[in-house]
Parts: structure tokens; C-alpha cells; sequence
């Protein structure tokens, strides 16, 4: 019966690779990643960061399938122009970091945080540039190898199962560096700013789009405050950073500012929209009418025992994260694309 649900499943991207994880404990990893969120169990900011590998790794052993399911293989979002498609904007997104990053053919870029490779292989085409992604999930990896493959860019494009904390690269190795809204799982900022500083040649870009709540943020006012941690817990986050902490930082390692503002603003089309109700069939499983229809869908495959217990634990919480995003977005308290562009000074 698995098989025969699974023989239709190739259509849809990532159900197929759900129902393949029927024997896994999912259950017991999407219980013991909410707890880390659940302030009644004693859990804090502190412990999500003192064990923020742990945290992020649950995290999307529990959320690829779904993230490839409803975005496809590049996990970000976009500025978005009236009569632009939404598919063209996540292209001409990644290909402004490389314009910013003036990559090369030849040139060795790292890709920090590189879900299952779609940036990395976009920017690649692009610009002819050689990209390796780092990434601590080992099933994001091999998912980003696979597909990599299939497209015949394995040899442009490369991944490492790697901590970013810790890149395994000598100092000055890279010519460019980039981070699509993936170093905000990093437990701090110092320490991820600073290895990126070391890898990257003297000289030499880093780009970046971060997560980020902004000066509009308060936190004394009890609603932002859970609209930070639903983002947070739905979407494996130790602790969201402020833009102007962002910006502080970068300086401190020793950074200089080429650009640095939030895109939001700058998009016609609110970046949210397309968890709060778009109809582009491009991307109408990530919309609030496609999320009911998954809901369902996993419900009636957990219940026929044709995914894993604990799927549907999954999709609750996604669709947590998906509800905070929207607020956090409205309220103009969180941006997904504070875009900075800084340089490494030459010695």
C-alpha cells in the first residue's frame, strides 16, 4: 500500500521522501523539539543556544520534506515585483548577492547554511563560480548531492557536512562568501561572523540576508514578544538578533560596511504574501489554502500509518512559524532580508 501511495508521489517534491521516513522516530523528535520552546519545562533562549546544533538538526531532519514540498529547493524569500512571477523573484534574489559579491568564473565561494543547494546551484549557473555549501544536516546534505547531481552541476558545485561554526577550511580561502537567511540559527553572531571573517581572502566580499526583528520591535509588548519566539520555535532559531546587533557586530570583527539596509521595504509585493494568500500556482502550496490542504493530507496519511507518527506534530509547528512570519511581517517588527554587503580589509 506504501508503495503504491509512493509510485504517485515523484509529482509532488518532498512526499515522496516523507513517506519513505515510515519506520522513523518522528514522533519522538518533533516532541523533544518543541519542549526546547516550552517555557513550562523550564526551557529558555539559553538552552535553545547551549544546544542550537541539536535544535537546528531536529529542526530539519523534521521540516525538509515539507520545505521542498511547499518552496521548492531554494528556502528563502524575496522582494517581489508587481507582474514578476514568483519563481523569477527567488532567482533574481540569489543573483543579487552574486552581482554584490562580483563572482567570477574560477572564483571559490562558500555558501553558509545551504539547505538543499538550490541558491548554491543558481548562483553557480549564473556566474560560473565554484560553490561549495556547508551544512551541519546531514540529511539536507545528501538531499542537495542528489539533486546537484541530477542537474549535472557536480562539477561547479560541492557540499561539506560541516558545523559553520567551525568551517573546516584554512584561513583566507575563499573569494567570496554568502549566507541566505541561514546564519540566524547560529548561537551567536560573533562566532559565526568571525569564521567567515578567517576563511574569507583579504579583500574580499561577504553577503549576506539575515533574519532579523527590527527597531520596531519591542520588547516589552507581550504580542511581539510571541510573535519572535512562534518564528523562533517554528523555525529552529535559537534567538533572533536585532538588526542594529547585526550591524554592530560586523563591525566588531573587523568588517567594513559596503551596504547594509532591509530590502523589505523595497518589494512591492509584501515578502509575506505568499504565506498570507497569493494564488501564483507557482507557489500555492505555501499559501494559507495550500497549508489547509496539507494539514488534511498528512492528517489522512498518519492515520493509514503512511507517514510517521508525528508528522502532523510537524506541520503544526510550521504552520505556527508560518502564522508568526505573517505577523511579524505586517507589523514591520521582523524582515527576513536585512541585506548587508561588507568587505574583509586587505592586510
Amino acid at each position: 500500500q506504501v508503495e503504491h501511495v509512493m509510485a504517485a508521489a515523484p509529482v509532488v517534491p518532498g512526499v515522496t521522501e516523507l513517506l519513505k521516513q515510515k519506520d522513523q522516530d518522528v514522533k519522538g523528535k518533533a516532541d523533544k523539539y518543541v519542549d526546547y520552546f516550552d517555557k513550562k519545562k523550564g526551557n529558555t533562549e539559553k538552552e535553545r543556544t547551549e544546544n542550537y546544533e541539536e535544535v537546528v538538526n531536529a529542526y530539519y531532519d523534521l521540516a525538509t520534506d515539507f520545505y521542498e514540498y511547499g518552496w521548492g529547493q531554494s528556502f528563502h524569500f524575496a522582494t517581489q515585483y508587481k507582474g514578476e512571477q514568483y519563481k523569477q523573484a527567488i532567482a533574481r534574489h540569489e543573483h543579487w548577492l552574486a552581482l554584490q559579491l562580483q563572482l567570477k568564473r574560477g572564483d571559490r565561494v562558500l555558501d553558509c547554511g545551504c539547505g538543499v543547494g538550490g541558491p548554491a546551484r543558481e548562483i553557480a549557473r549564473f556566474s560560473g563560480a565554484h560553490v561549495t555549501g556547508i551544512n551541519n544536516n546531514e540529511y539536507q546534505v545528501s538531499r542537495a548531492k542528489k539533486h546537484t547531481a541530477a542537474q549535472n552541476l557536480s562539477s561547479l558545485v560541492s557540499f561539506i557536512k560541516g558545523n559553520f561554526m567551525e568551517i573546516p577550511a584554512e584561513a583566507n580561502t575563499y573569494d567570496a562568501v554568502y549566507a541566505i537567511e541561514a546564519t540566524c540559527h547560529a548561537p551567536n553572531k560573533h562566532g559565526i561572523y568571525s569564521e567567515i571573517f578567517r576563511v574569507l581572502k583579504p579583500g574580499q566580499r561577504f553577503a549576506a540576508f539575515e533574519w532579523c526583528m527590527t527597531d520596531l520591535y519591542n520588547p516589552e509588548d507581550p504580542t511581539h514578544r510571541d510573535i519572535k519566539l512562534g518564528i523562533e520555535e517554528g523555525d529552529g532559531i535559537p534567538d533572533l538578533a536585532t538588526t542594529k546587533h547585526v550591524v554592530e557586530v560586523l563591525k566588531e570583527v573587523g568588517f567594513k560596511l559596503i551596504d547594509v539596509r532591509d530590502l523589505a521595504p523595497e518589494s512591492e509585493i509584501p515578502w509575506y504574501q505568499p504565506l498570507d494568500g497569493s494564488w501564483d500556482l507557482s507557489n500555492i502550496r505555501a499559501t494559507r489554502v495550500g497549508r489547509m490542504f496539507t494539514h488534511v493530507m498528512v492528517n489522512v496519511l498518519e492515520f493509514l500509518h503512511l507517514a510517521p507518527k508525528g508528522t502532523v506534530k510537524t506541520h503544526d509547528f510550521l504552520i505556527k512559524a508560518s502564522n508568526s512570519l505573517v505577523a511579524g511581517g505586517k507589523l514591520g517588527i521582523f524582515t527576513p532580508m536585512f541585506a548587508f554587503v561588507v568587505e574583509k580589509p586587505k592586510a
